[in-house]
């Protein structure tokens, strides 16, 4: 069994840099300033491959005999790893087959045809890592190739533990703690073989998410431990079984292992993006969602932090989704089912209690006499303003429920709030559009006039300059020439759609 020693040795004599760079060690101003750490990312993204799987395959690769070499190699991977062989292929002039789950983003196999060229055969397997990795063990039995593993072989986890040799070199002085994402484990084996041999005072702690969190489970039971089902929106790390010798080293080495949800990694995105306008994958990612959720929990102040952005393969279409999550998940967003009484002047009220907060999603459609129901999305400073506006809502009458943490209600329900209702007659559609600022809904709000009763009502802030309001107002026959000549007053630029198809498909 190979030593955390012998890792060191293997670690300063690999062969990593015939392809792979040395990556910065960037200073995170913004997240520096709001966690009050001094927070640095290892910029892993930025290597040829966007990924530091490279090192490890490469390392792995240059180390086969000619007749290895010769006869090819194989290897099962989500994406990154898949690069790293094949760019290691062309560079070896070495055939390689690579296995990937058919659940791969298109951008990493595109990118995996790309890197190797006429050298690389893709095959694609399963929903999972595990899935590929069983069909290239039969065409590895088949075909008489050399495994290329992505995290369970020692030379790829000595080429990956170059990135700790990196840090600490970069980074001299005191270091609190290196935050590590953790797949099958061979980026943290590596990483805390280096740093426990040569910086033993150092945490090297790993950061998985609740729903493919195999190395955890593993190290809780002493045992390794396969996940049924992993999940695959951080597919770099959608492992159902971790490597044998990445479980020792892990269970060994590695201080602590945390825990982190899909909202947690989008908020991550979010932050590498405001401070290196990079956008990582959700893995990239995963180690700064683990950095901040360990020092908030620690209360840590002045410490030094890195955390590994270890890859940067991100499907663009995943962008729109990771923008809606990242609020939430920075605590920056709150997300309310709110009902209040279907009469006049509640309306008015409701906008009373939310006062000068900024809203970021307000969705209503009449659909009961006596109550109407309203999902609306509130910006918040902090986790602890949650208690305190349901709290207020309550106070002044309104039966609230804190959907914040609600899967159904962020993935589903927000879309959904509309529909046909027999309540909405002599319904008048309109769209508005104006300067987005704090409170200006609010302001928009408060300038309805209470003649007409609001049937309808949905807004989402999306960050722009301007913000577009969809409003249903019921307004009597005889009154429309009263109607109009409010609009007139009202100061916003609109257009009617009570004749579009859409609206008398759906929501008529």
């Amino acid at each position: 069994m190979t030593r955390k020693t012998d890792y060191l040795r293997k670690i300063l004599t690999t062969k990593v840099y015939d392809v792979a760079q040395e990556t910065d060690l960037t200073f995170a101003q913004q997240l520096s300033a709001r966690t009050g750490n001094s927070v640095w990312f290892k910029r892993e993204d930025t290597q040829p491959v966007f990924s530091f799987k490279l090192r490890g395959a490469y390392n792995k690769m240059a180390s086969l005999t000619p007749e290895e070499l010769r006869r090819g190699v194989i290897a099962a991977s989500a994406g990154n790893h898949a690069q790293g062989v094949a760019l290691s292929a062309a560079r070896l002039q070495c055939k390689a087959i690579i296995a990937m789950p058919v659940t791969t983003p298109q951008v990493k196999i595109d990118a995996v045809r790309e890197r190797g060229g006429e050298w690389v055969q893709i095959v694609l397997h399963g929903d999972s890592y595990s899935d590929a990795y069983n069909r290239a063990a039969e065409l590895e039995k088949k075909h008489k190739l050399t495994f290329i593993h992505p995290f369970d072989d020692p030379d790829v986890i000595a080429g990956q533990g170059t990135i700790a040799m990196e840090i600490l070199r970069q980074h001299p002085g005191p270091l609190h703690a290196v935050f590590v994402a953790i797949g099958g484990g061979g980026l943290i084996s590596g990483i805390a073989s280096y740093i426990k041999a040569v910086r033993p005072e150092i945490k090297v702690i790993g950061v998985q998410t609740v729903d493919s969190d195999a190395m955890k489970r593993s190290v809780d039971a002493g045992k390794r431990v396969e996940l049924k089902e992993v999940g695959l929106f951080s597919d770099g790390t959608a492992v159902k079984l971790v490597g044998k010798e990445t479980f020792r080293i892990t269970r060994e080495l590695v201080d602590e292992i945390v825990l982190v949800d899909t909202d947690a990694i989008c908020a991550g995105l979010k932050d590498v993006f405001q401070d290196t306008r990079s956008i990582l994958e959700p893995a990239g990612a995963l180690a700064v969602a683990g950095l901040k959720l360990y020092a908030e929990r620690e209360k840590l102040k002045g410490q030094h932090l890195v955390a590994i952005a270890c890859g940067a393969n991100m499907n663009f279409d995943r962008l729109r989704f990771v923008a809606e999550r990242a609020e939430v998940g920075e605590a920056r967003e709150a997300v309310f089912a709110v009902s209040i009484p279907e009469e006049r002047g509640s309306f008015r009220r409701f906008c009373e209690q939310v006062g000068t907060r900024n809203v970021t999603e307000f969705n209503y459609r009449i659909a009961d006499n006596s109550t109407a129901h309203i999902f609306v999305g509130v910006q918040i400073s902090s986790r602890a303003e949650n208690e305190k506006i349901t709290a207020g809502f309550r106070r002044h009458g309104f039966e609230t429920v804190d959907l914040s943490n609600n899967e159904l209600a962020k993935q589903h329900i927000r879309y959904m709030v509309g529909g046909h209702s027999p309540l909405a007659h002599d319904e008048l559609l309109y769209r508005f559009e104006f300067p987005e600022r704090p409170g200006a809904l609010m302001r928009f709000l408060s300038s309805m006039s209470p003649n007409w009763n609001i049937s309808l009502f949905h807004y989402r802030n999306q960050g722009g300059d301007t913000s577009n309001i969809l409003v249903g107002i019921q307004v009597p026959k005889n009154e429309k020439r009263a109607f109009r000549a409010f609009l007139a007053t009202l100061g916003y630029v609109h257009w009617e759609e009570t004749e579009n198809p859409v609206y008398k498909l759906f929501l008529s």
